[in-house]
């Protein structure tokens, strides 16, 4: 037990008092009886702790931040009283009915977080989040009042999309974080915390040398018969010779491009600001592009000083023409690093090619890694064997 010492319970004071490894209790020095304990996570709750009858009774007030210390003061002294006058100890509200309603917490986080610290693309997909789905299931009530078993119950309502239940929860879970780092959560806790997410289901699809050659000649074809933009067909080559994300390709800019130093250098990539290297043949893509006037993107759109913004319909046309309409564009970019592989390149070598920041993002390729290893282990083998000549099968043993 600790006391504070010459000071009593305010908001400067509550929120100077440091966490320790084990829980403490800091008692007022003007209202005895009057505490807050403070836990190892940083929480910090109000109770207050009397006798009567000859019996020690506490309660538990509500976590500072969802009540303020003045609010705690004034409820502490009703209690207090009331129980040295016999009566039980009751609250008026429980501290799970006060603080903010997710609708609340929803639009500061999207305004003085996502707006503030997230790319556009991100920013869309934690709106879509909570305005399709977390408002209209709980956009009215207050955080402490959002369970475990609801969160659950939304998350298996959603299971026919597996990806999307599982970014809703992932936003809800980010929603409540963000709520104790600005201390306003409540005191049970995240409610996202046991709920166990959808297993992803693997899409990866590799294309062969067979289907790029297909890919390669079909892009040719669309462009001179008039069916496909320049623009668009440069761009899906630009995915296949570099392995960048889609976007990347689509906000380049002309000043972002250094032929003669063969460098892409982007500003804002998904990880980041990172260069990406061009190979000859991507250099050749780039060098066949006019440069037009008063327009800084690389691929541009149908209008003036503008960028193509979407290539999901020309893709469409593309696979279709191919027989490959079980391949998305993003899986351009995973044969990029197949092909990486089966060329020798290390894991770590890819990462950096593909502008992985971490490197368990990466490791999904390892089972290529592996498939690599064993046909270079079956031609050294085979090379081996050849030397040593054939056995015959009379003398083998049985």
């Amino acid at each position: 037990m600790a006391r504070l010492d010459d000071r009593t319970i305010s908001r400067r004071t509550v929120e100077a008092l440091p966490a320790g490894n084990r829980e403490a209790v800091f008692w007022d020095r003007e209202l005895s009886g009057f505490g807050v304990r403070v836990y190892p996570s940083g929480s910090k709750v109000y109770l207050v702790q009397t006798r009567s009858g000859g019996k020690s009774k506490r309660v538990t007030i509500g976590r500072h931040g969802l009540v303020t210390a003045e609010q705690a003061r004034r409820k502490a002294a009703m209690l207090i009283s009331g129980i040295k006058a016999g009566q039980e100890p009751t609250l008026a509200a429980s501290p799970q009915a006060a603080g903010p309603t997710l609708a609340e917490l929803g639009e500061r986080y999207l305004r003085e977080h996502v707006a503030v610290r997230c790319k556009p693309t991100t920013a869309a997909a934690y709106r879509h989040a909570l305005e399709r789905f977390l408002l209209p299931a709980f956009g009215s009530l207050p955080l402490g009042a959002i369970g475990r078993d609801q969160v659950a119950s939304l998350h298996y309502r959603l299971h026919g999309t597996p990806t999307m239940a599982n970014q809703v929860v992932e936003t809800l879970s980010r929603l409540f974080t963000m709520a104790e780092a600005w201390g306003v959560a409540p005191e049970g806790g995240n409610p996202c915390r046991f709920v166990k997410k959808y297993e992803k289901r693997s899409c990866e699809r590799f294309l062969s040398e067979q289907e790029f050659r297909r890919l390669g000649r079909v892009l040719s074809e669309l462009e001179a018969e008039g069916r496909m933009s320049a623009s668009g067909v440069v761009a899906l080559r630009l995915l296949m010779l570099t392995g960048c994300r889609r976007n990347e390709v689509l906000t380049l800019r002309w000043e972002d491009v250094d032929l003669e130093a063969g460098e892409l250098r982007l500003r804002d990539a998904k990880t980041g600001a990172r260069w990406v290297a061009l190979s000859p043949a991507a250099r050749r893509v780039l060098s066949a592009i006019p440069r037009l006037p008063d327009n800084p993107w690389v691929i541009v759109g149908s209008r003036a000083g503008g960028r193509l913004a979407n290539l999901n319909a020309l893709w469409v046309a593309v696979r279709k023409r191919a027989g490959l309409e079980d391949v998305r564009i993003h899986d351009l970019r995973h044969s990029f690093a197949s092909r990486a592989l089966a060329l020798g390149e290390s894991l770590t070598m890819i990462g950096k090619l593909l502008g992985h920041r971490q490197v368990q993002t990466t490791a999904r390729y390892a089972h290529l890694a592996r498939e690599s290893v064993k046909a270079s282990a079956a031609k050294v083998a085979e090379s081996i064997a050849n030397d040593m000549g054939r056995p015959s099968t009379d003398s083998v043993a049985p």
